[in-house]
């Protein structure tokens, strides 16, 4: 992440900054794949799943049809290799309720339950080894900005590490999201 400080005259100074904010969109514009029907996993056929690409780096597998429990863990164990290696990092499984006999097979490749709503539920896993940054299941989000002025009137701009503005060269006010934390009753006393 860089940050640049504009002076009155608009000329900056590149500084890195060491302290990393998170950004997340509450909306997901995916685009999608188009990918061959089977490929070749330790000399077998393996079926591929369906998957689109979402804005952040990740994927998001949505099941409409049934498939065989082994099949659907084997294809996927091989996206999953297959995607490490393209540096993809957050993958998204939404499951209908029709389909709740693959849940055991995901959850046993590391995917962990996101967010569940009346007719399907929501899976997630993290590829990078590395603390994720996938949001929580969105119930409110409150979006944090900042406009920082030093003594020679320079503001602090910054570019995106991650999101739909990551590699444009666009340079914004410092931004993000406040993530939720949980109180408990005697925490509550104390503030």
């Amino acid at each position: 992440r860089g940050a640049l400080f504009l002076g009155p005259g608009g000329a900056g100074e590149r500084q890195r900054s060491g302290v990393g904010s998170r950004t997340m969109s509450a909306s997901i514009y995916s685009t999608k794949v188009d990918a061959e029907s089977a490929m070749t996993t330790n000399g077998r056929d393996v079926e591929l799943l369906p998957f689109v690409n979402d804005k952040h780096g990740g994927v998001i597998i949505e099941m409409t049809t049934p498939m065989d429990p082994q099949l659907f863990s084997a294809s996927l164990k091989s996206l999953l290799s297959k995607w490490r290696e393209q540096g993809i990092r957050g993958v998204w499984i939404k499951l209908p309720i029709s389909l709740a006999n693959l849940i055991q097979s995901a959850v046993e490749e590391g995917f962990w339950y996101h967010h569940a709503e009346e007719t399907y539920l929501m899976l997630a896993y993290w590829l990078p080894n590395t603390p994720h940054t996938l949001p929580v299941n969105a119930t409110h989000r409150v979006g944090v900005g900042a406009f920082v002025m030093n003594d020679k009137r320079e503001v602090l701009v910054v570019q995106e590490k991650s999101g739909v503005l990551k590699g444009l060269g666009i340079w914004k006010f410092p931004t993000g999201v406040v993530e939720p934390v949980k109180f408990s009753a005697q925490d509550m006393g104390k503030i």
